[in-house]
């Protein structure tokens, strides 16, 4: 009883540092590239999906490596640990749609919050993309933490 106590506390833990971190790439780490909107003092928007993964996709030669999988992998990763953490950590994500639901809404939060204070852009890709994140942490929640956490066979 006491390690699984331990184990709760620890995912706790490492749910908040997550999504400390999570804030601070997406909001604030100008060295990724963010806050480049202020140069021009416009909104930045993409509101066609697709658009953004095909962009990079096309010009992944002259963008190169790095912009490419910050870009596409890198809105993918950022969002694994929260899909693993929240049916870990919360009763009410116990189920996939759940964990979509709030994969989605949290990253709904943040493109907004990137719009208002102009830190990147709003790009409904990205919230494609973090979904998706979303899923694959659920996905090896539901492989791997699922029976040892809560004894589902």
């Amino acid at each position: 009883m006491k390690s699984k106590k331990h184990s709760m506390a620890a995912f706790r833990a490492i749910f908040i540092l997550y999504i400390l971190l999570l804030s601070y790439f997406l909001l604030f780490a100008e060295v990724l590239g963010f806050g480049r909107t202020h140069e021009t003092g416009g909104y930045q928007y993409n509101l066609e999906l697709f658009k953004e993964i095909e962009r990079f996709y096309v010009y992944r030669e002259q963008l190169g490596f790095k912009a490419v999988f910050l870009n596409l992998a890198g809105n993918v990763l950022g969002f694994v640990p929260f899909g693993l953490l929240m049916p870990a950590l919360f009763p009410v994500a116990k189920k996939m749609i759940s964990v979509v639901s709030l994969t989605f809404l949290l990253s709904l939060c943040f493109e907004i919050l990137q719009l208002i204070f102009r830190v990147g852009s709003f790009d409904v890709d990205d919230l494609l993309l973090n979904t998706i994140g979303g899923v694959v942490g659920y996905i090896i929640y539901w492989l791997t933490l699922r029976r040892s956490l809560h004894g589902k066979k």
